[in-house]
């Protein structure tokens, strides 16, 4: 999967620049037709935007640093599906193309083309029931909250 990163910073002038404008090549796959990209972490919120160093060429986990934020590209194929998780923290998932459904606890939803989604640190699972495949971006930030976290009874 291709996807072009932009990152821009100051040059030593302080003048606004381009520091980074590559393919993203920080890869993660999870299980085969599960392809991810990450783009940028932070370590805290606020950010820093004086950062020289390339955040995504870091090895990061599924959620981001305590405090901290990650952007990723993911794409699953048709037919592929995740696998039931949740991390503690608030996701923006924008759905770029194709479709899939978000598995919930107690109810699914289809996510389509252009949908946006805000994840709350529920337990979910991604499936690709679609033709196509389908691509998303989800910035995560970490969180907080005081939901039992425990796995659900067995239906």
């Amino acid at each position: 999967m291709d996807v072009r990163r932009v990152v821009t910073g100051h040059n030593a002038a302080g003048e606004s620049c381009i520091q980074i404008d590559d393919i993203a090549s920080n890869a993660t796959s999870r299980r085969p037709g599960h392809d991810s990209r990450l783009i940028w972490v932070t370590d805290a919120a606020p950010a820093r935007w004086d950062v020289a160093t390339d955040a995504g060429a870091r090895e990061v986990g599924r959620p981001p640093p305590e405090n901290g934020t990650l952007i990723r590209i993911l794409e699953i194929q048709p037919g592929v599906t995740a696998e039931p998780h949740f991390t503690e923290t608030v996701d923006y998932v924008i759905v770029m193309s194709g479709e899939m459904d978000m598995v919930l606890d107690a109810e699914t939803v289809t996510l389509r083309t252009g949908d946006v989604l805000v994840q709350q640190g529920t337990r979910h699972n991604w499936i690709n029931r679609g033709t196509e495949p389908c691509r998303f971006a989800a910035i995560l930030i970490a969180g907080t909250g005081d939901i039992d976290r425990s796995d659900p009874p067995a239906s």
